[in-house]
């Protein structure tokens, strides 16, 4: 029998939180809620959590700064609900570790399938993490996949849990060529849209932090018109 997901929900609006509450009980979920990021993230110091839900506009401690310190302690995914794309494409984009987001107003059908996706990307993930070796040096880097750490030259490059899923799969298979649509696949275990956008941010990111010359990478190698592969 297959347990219940425990989920963390971060919203002040008491009336989104029992629609949530209501519409992921009937799924199955088991849901905490907190009013704002200081009772968050004392929550989700007390247990385990499957997935957190996440609104950036928070009283007491902001969404941002929420989503950064779960990430600097677990790899649980994370899913933005934000009224505004400025803010939802700074999350994404500044690399503060987010996994997915969902823009207000949604369908719970549009949600529940997005956090099933998260889970079970995270899920498969974790599984074939125990199939690859604990560590590997690749040039100038050193990468070290249970401790989730990357140093390049002896220093300690800081990635985001997305950087590193896909820095490790690049690092995992050599040479071999990964399509975007098969990036999205195998890093947001979702259907990939067309949306290049959010493929392209965190290839870029992800070269500034460990390429010498991120607009002449070393190992991440773009093959135009098909996708990218690993040269290390």
């Amino acid at each position: 029998m297959t347990r219940a997901h425990r989920i963390l929900i971060i919203e002040d609006d008491p009336s989104i939180v029992e629609m949530l509450r209501n519409a992921l009980s009937r799924e199955g979920f088991l849901i905490d809620a907190a009013a704002d990021g200081m009772e968050g993230m004392a929550l989700f110091s007390n247990k385990e959590y499957d997935l957190v839900l996440v609104d950036l506009m928070l009283p007491e401690l902001d969404g941002m700064e929420v989503i950064r310190r779960v990430r600097e302690r677990s790899k649980v995914p994370i899913l933005i609900m934000s009224a505004k794309d400025r803010d939802i494409d700074k999350a994404l984009g500044l690399g503060f570790g987010a996994d997915d987001y969902i823009q207000k107003p949604f369908s719970t059908i549009e949600l529940t399938a997005r956090m099933n996706a998260a889970i079970r990307r995270a899920t498969v993930y974790s599984n074939a993490e125990r199939q690859v070796e604990p560590s590997a040096i690749i040039g100038d880097l050193e990468l070290d996949f249970e401790k989730y750490s990357v140093k390049k030259k002896g220093h300690e490059v800081r990635l985001t849990a997305k950087e590193f899923d896909i820095l490790k799969l690049f690092a995992t298979n050599k040479n071999r060529v990964f399509t975007k649509s098969q990036l999205y696949g195998l890093i947001w275990n979702d259907d990939y849209m067309g949306d290049e956008n959010v493929i392209n941010v965190h290839i870029r990111r992800l070269r500034e932090k460990i390429e010498d010359d991120p607009s002449h990478p070393t190992y991440i190698k773009t093959l135009w018109g098909i996708g990218y592969k690993w040269e290390g």
